[in-house]
Order: structure tokens, then sequence, then C-alpha cells
């Protein structure tokens, strides 16, 4: 028994100094092996791994995944119009060289994300400050946040840092001056559908004045032709009385005299003042000695 009791003491202390020199690195995990605080080994990918037992080697784990920087609150820039704009946006890193990282900002990344924010604002004021805010809001969003990424990701580098994607989330106005544009694009929307009602009245005139025009020149047209119509039908009438006169002149004597009194007493009330024996009563006088002789 006094024999066993050491060899279990050896034995725990053997399993003792091997699992401390044994180390498993994750999916999600970068690895740095230091020996006597000095950085010996950096390891990336996951397995099974040994080292020496503390205090002659540690490890300190980073994590190796995609990180996002959401801002709490928005940026307040100026444009080149010196107009304030509160910009909301994020950003994707992560640890690309794990020394360069923990030399940087040690085994935590809260120094990290400090400092990619504080980066992140410098480029955005570079680049919103010389831009109009048309130019921000809908012209060159897109430039500028490749501008923001390529400043961002150049500064990061030599931290250890690669930045992946910049994106602004929103865009808004400072309150003392939205009320300010909500009344300049009112005003312009206003003068927009002013100069659409006076293109229209324009454009209502002139329709009408050609539909007038060509109303007159029908008109002026079917005058014209109801003119030779009638000028036709005269000449024929003229005719055909012509011939009928030269036909039957005594007939013809008396139809017009026929005509000449229907015209003259249409109205029962219509009164004529002239002689009995006038030319115009002479086929009354013919009928009258007809009627004594019979």
């Amino acid at each position: 028994m006094q024999r066993l009791f050491p060899a279990l003491i050896a034995l725990a202390i053997a399993l003792a100094v091997l699992s401390s020199s044994i180390f498993v690195v994750r999916e999600r995990d970068l690895a740095l092996v230091f020996a006597l605080g000095e950085v010996k080994e950096s390891i990336s990918k996951p397995g099974l791994y040994f080292k020496l037992p503390p205090p002659f080697q540690n490890v300190v784990f980073l994590d190796k995944r995609l990180q996002t920087i959401e801002s709490k609150d928005p940026e307040r820039i100026q444009t080149a119009e010196k107009k304030n704009l509160l910009i909301d946006s994020y950003v994707k890193w992560r640890i690309a060289d794990p020394r360069l990282f923990y030399v940087t900002f040690g085994a935590t990344d809260r120094g990290a994300v400090e400092r990619l924010q504080a980066q992140i604002r410098d480029a955005l004021n570079a680049s919103v400050n010389v831009r109009t805010v048309k130019e921000v809001v809908s012209d060159q969003r897109d430039a500028i946040m490749r501008e923001i990424l390529t400043a961002v990701e150049a500064r990061a580098r030599p931290l250890g840092v690669e930045v992946i994607d910049v994106r602004l989330r929103r865009l808004d106005f400072a309150p003392e001056i939205s009320e300010s544009v909500y009344r300049r694009m009112e005003a312009e929307r206003k003068q927009e559908a002013n100069r659409l009602r006076a293109t229209g009245a324009a454009e209502s005139e002139r329709i009408r004045a050609a539909a007038d025009r060509e109303r007159q020149e029908l008109l002026a047209d079917a005058y014209a032709k109801a003119q030779a119509i009638r000028g036709e039908g005269e000449g024929e009438a003229a005719g055909i009385y012509a011939s009928a006169y030269g036909n039957n002149p005594e007939f013809y004597r008396f139809y017009r005299s026929l005509e000449a009194y229907r015209g003259s007493f249409s109205s029962p009330d219509d009164t004529l003042v002239i002689s009995p024996d006038s030319e115009f009563f002479r086929f009354w006088s013919q009928t009258d000695e007809s009627e004594t002789n019979r």
C-alpha cells in the first residue's frame, strides 16, 4: 500500500501536466501561444494542439467570426451647404492578424470597436463635408460608402483588423433644418403645379382656337357649297320657267298671278287698297265675266 500511494500521486501529477498541455481551437476561434510573455505561435485552424504546461506556455483565444459595429446614436455631420445631417451607419469587420490585433488591443475587442468607430466618424466627415445634401441623400450615397470603406480599411489593416463592409442605414435632417427643407420642398411643388397649370391653360387655348378655326372653315365651305347648289337650282328653275313660258305664255302669267295672290293674302287679316281694274286683278275680272256669261 505504501508503494501504491506514491505511484498514484505521480499519475495524478502526470495527468494534470498533460491536461494543461493540451488545448482545443474551435472553428470560431483564433489562438495565440505565449512563451514567457512573448507570442510564439498563431493558430487559425481548428483542432487539437499541444503546448508546454504553465508557466512556460499559455494560450489566449480570440474571436475570428464576422462582427458588426452599430452606432448607438446617429452622427451629426455637416454638408458643404453647412447643413447638419444625422447619419446612422454600421460596419462589418473581423480579426485578420491575431498577433497585430493582440499587440494593439489586447485580448478584448472593446478597443478595436472604439478605434473603428472613430475612424468611421472621421471618414464620414471627410466624405460628407464636401458634398451637398442632395448628393449625400440620393445622388452619391453609394460613392460615399465606397470612400468610407476604402479609408477605414486602409487605416484598420495595420491594426490587424479587416473591414468587410460599411453601410449608411439612415440619413435624416437635423431638427433645426427640417422645417426649412419642408418649406422649400413645398414651394418647389407649388411652383411646379403652377407651371403645369399654365402649360395646360395655354394648350387648352391652342386647342380651342384650332377648333374654332376649323369650325369657321367648315361653315364657310358649307356655305359656299350651299350657295353653289342654290345657284344651280335657281338656274335650273329659271330654265324651267323660261321653257314653260315659251310653251304657254298665258298659263305662265296665270300661274305667276296665283303665286302673287297666295303671297299677298297669306293671312286672313291682310288688306290691299287697290283699284279693281288694275293689272293685279286681271284674272279675277276674267273669272267674273266668265261666270256672268254662264
